[in-house]
């Protein structure tokens, strides 16, 4: 298994409060709001950067760092009176960041850790929130 099924399943396990955790084709087809019940996260690569070559002989070995973002979207419409008694996107970065950080997929030899994160977007009582992760790999070239 790769790294983004596996931090998908990690989202998506018993407790979950997202309806459905999917990746970067259902994200990309997203217009104003997902077709599904809200809260949801999308799991993706979103970006990549390559060391040098590790190896001064023999077969290459490189380094890679990967970017991967979660984004979560959920309602938030806060109280009658325009405040917030509970901030439920607290709620579901943490959820997110403690299934996610320390975490090492079957692919990585070292864990996810957090890098950043920013709102997307806050509108008409929807809030879109990106967390990103460091999720490095091992490029080995194949003879």
């Amino acid at each position: 298994m790769s790294t983004i099924p596996e931090l998908k399943a990690r989202l998506g396990a018993d407790g979950t409060p997202f309806t459905v955790v999917l990746g970067a084709t259902s994200f990309a087809q997203v217009k104003d709001r997902p077709a599904a019940t809200l809260p949801v996260a999308y799991v993706f690569v979103s970006e990549e950067e390559s060391a040098d070559n590790e190896r001064m002989t023999g077969p290459v070995l490189q380094r890679a760092e990967r970017d991967v973002t979660v984004v979560y979207v959920l309602e938030h419409l806060g109280d009658a009176d325009g405040g917030d008694v509970a901030d439920p996107l607290e709620v579901i970065k943490a959820y997110g960041r403690g299934r996610l950080i320390g975490f090492v997929p079957t692919d990585m030899a070292d864990p996810i850790t957090h890098l950043r994160g920013a709102v997307l977007e806050a509108a008409d009582g929807v809030v879109w929130w990106a967390d990103t992760f460091s999720a490095p790999i091992y490029l080995m070239e194949i003879a």
